[in-house]
């Protein structure tokens, strides 16, 4: 039996595993704090609940585009290279809305743009960087590896809302994005310091073609991979979306401003860090598939209580608890497709993770078609609700 302890202390000493997670914990902060800012920004520019939801469906939809051709690419180049086109091109993004910010001309276009871009990275991230943090931990050490990094992602939920709504409430847009210029640079750093020969080789040219069959045969030969992409896909579609609605709950249900906004997020955040930081203690193999769904489950049950509270401690505890589900669900997402996959077929897997992720534009665009039809609360409620009826009849 192997000791979690152990491994997460044996990760946290690998310099590797070290810089890739540092990576990780800063495209997770700015992407959090963003999907909030961005939120708050556009409703108050538009009064739209479904331009929210269709800002970050912006940022979802090159997962389902580029994801399988990301994975392919990633097996075929040095990841540590993609890696410095990714923080170079996030890099560049921040700066120049920074400028267009400071000069009072930014406009919900620019988010849009910059949902995009930001979106094209995160596809990219699943199998590259946590490709990494795979080939580095091992398969004994994948478990903990990746409750760490979803325990990293998690805390800057909690960290990211609150940070970005108090930027926005006393430096404007133009603060935050100075602010996530420096945080990307600090990442491009780490990227650096990490050493060619401490990363896998590229492998030998297969087209990419080859690369999607592969995938797919992958996932046909394996259910208990085909199950994890399904349940990602139903997860996305239905549940992950209503966080989107937080912003405008928030605002015209609880009658809070940025600050309060960003603080009552930031609950969802602090229950995913508590649960994945549990769950890095404490989980054991034979629970993977259990936690994944019963996160899902949880998740589904409190969404729709956090959707009808009337009183902003009520909303936030609801979302605490939901916090525990996602983290359930999140961690053992990617550790259950990087382990029920062939070793030779994983980045293949991790491609089509990402693609599987990538629907949520869809769940986003039904949110958000709900939202401005019925209101925020009643198409929460109906979301969360079939989510649980499909899940139940799947």
């Amino acid at each position: 039996m192997t000791n979690p302890h152990g491994d997460t202390g044996s990760l946290l000493r690998d310099r590797s595993f070290r810089h890739l997670w540092t990576v990780g914990v800063v495209q997770f902060l700015v992407r959090w704090l963003e999907v909030l800012v961005f939120g708050v920004f556009t409703y108050q520019q538009t009064g739209s609940a479904f331009l929210v939801a269709g800002m970050t469906m912006l940022r979802l939809l090159p997962l389902a585009l580029f994801g399988v051709p990301f994975g392919a690419l990633a097996a075929r180049i040095r990841r540590r290279r993609g890696l410095i086109v990714m923080m170079v091109t996030l890099i560049a993004t921040a700066g120049v809305l920074t400028v267009i910010a400071a000069s009072g001309h930014l406009a919900v276009w620019h988010l849009a743009v910059a949902s995009v871009i930001n979106g094209l990275t995160w596809a990219a991230d699943n199998p590259l960087r946590r490709g990494l943090i795979g080939d580095v931990a091992g398969f004994r050490r994948m478990g903990a590896a990746m409750a760490l990094d979803v325990g990293a992602s998690n805390a800057s939920r909690l960290v990211g809302p609150g940070l970005g709504g108090l930027l926005l409430t006393y430096s404007g847009m133009a603060g935050v994005f100075a602010l996530a210029t420096a945080l990307y640079l600090s990442a491009l750093v780490a990227v650096l310091r990490l050493h060619e020969q401490e990363t896998s080789r590229a492998s030998p040219r297969v087209s990419l073609s080859a690369m999607l069959s592969a995938g797919f045969v992958a996932a046909r030969a394996s259910p208990r991979l085909a199950g994890a992409l399904w349940l990602t896909v139903l997860y996305n579609v239905f549940a992950w979306p209503v966080l989107s609605m937080v912003p405008v709950i928030g605002q015209d249900r609880l009658g809070l401003g940025a600050g309060g906004i960003g603080m009552l997020a930031g609950m969802e955040g602090m229950g995913t860090l508590l649960g994945a930081l549990a769950l890095a203690a404490f989980a054991k193999p034979w629970m993977h598939g259990r936690l994944y769904v019963g996160g899902t489950i949880l998740f589904l049950t409190i969404m729709p209580l956090f959707a009808l509270s009337t009183q902003p401690l009520m909303a936030g505890a609801a979302l605490l608890v939901a916090g525990i589900g996602q983290a359930a669900f999140s961690v053992m997402q990617s550790t259950i497709v990087f382990l029920a996959a062939p070793v030779e077929r994983r980045m293949q897997a991790m491609g089509l993770l990402t693609m599987c992720v990538g629907v949520g534009p869809v769940g986003f665009l039904m949110l958000g078609w709900l939202a401005e039809a019925f209101g925020a609360t009643p198409a929460a409620v109906i979301s969360s609700v079939a989510g649980l009826v499909v899940l139940a009849g799947s």
